[in-house]
């Protein structure tokens, strides 16, 4: 698949394009790069400066977010077409509030986009940096509601079994 068709179709599958009409998606679309992971490399890593303040949409293949818990790796998320990554630093968070580890499952493609590129369109398109501006809180929100409900589900779990295990 040409990049340029890659990009619209993960665009148009993503959170961020959700209240863009297609001729903001093919502008916004112009801002992106193309990466590609080989199965086992990471993307991101805590403290990692390598895509500081650049925001990582996954448009093909398996990515999977991790961390470690209690001094084990837990899993917190496998990633789908169209979901986010590096949405800490990219809204202006410092690398040391990363905690996750972004690692490609199996080999995968990746939109890259550079904070500095996105804020370029501030004067001559801020419609378009607002209406991906909610659709990046609208998708975190998804994953504190995901979040929430998997503690409520262990709390219950935990309640039902009496903490046995």
């Amino acid at each position: 698949m040409p990049t340029d068709d890659l990009i619209l179709q993960t665009l148009h599958n993503s959170t961020l394009t959700e209240e863009l009409r297609d001729a903001e998606v093919e502008t916004f679309g112009q801002l992106f790069e193309v990466s590609e992971y080989k199965a086992g490399q990471s993307l991101l890593r805590p403290g990692e400066e390598r895509l500081k303040n650049s925001l990582i949409v996954l448009a093909a293949g398996e990515v999977e977010a991790t961390a470690t818990i209690g001094g084990e790796q837990a899993t917190l998320h496998l990633l789908q077409p169209g979901d986010l990554a590096g949405i800490i630093t990219f809204v202006g968070g410092n690398v040391s509030q990363i905690s996750a580890t972004v690692t490609a499952k199996t080999d995968c493609k990746v939109l890259v986009l550079d904070r500095c590129k996105f804020e370029s369109l501030l004067n001559s398109q801020p419609a378009i940096v607002y209406y991906v501006m909610r659709g990046i809180v609208r998708h975190v929100h998804g994953i504190v509601r995901r979040m929430n409900a998997q503690s409520v589900e262990m709390s219950n779990y935990i309640y039902k079994t009496g903490g046995r295990f």
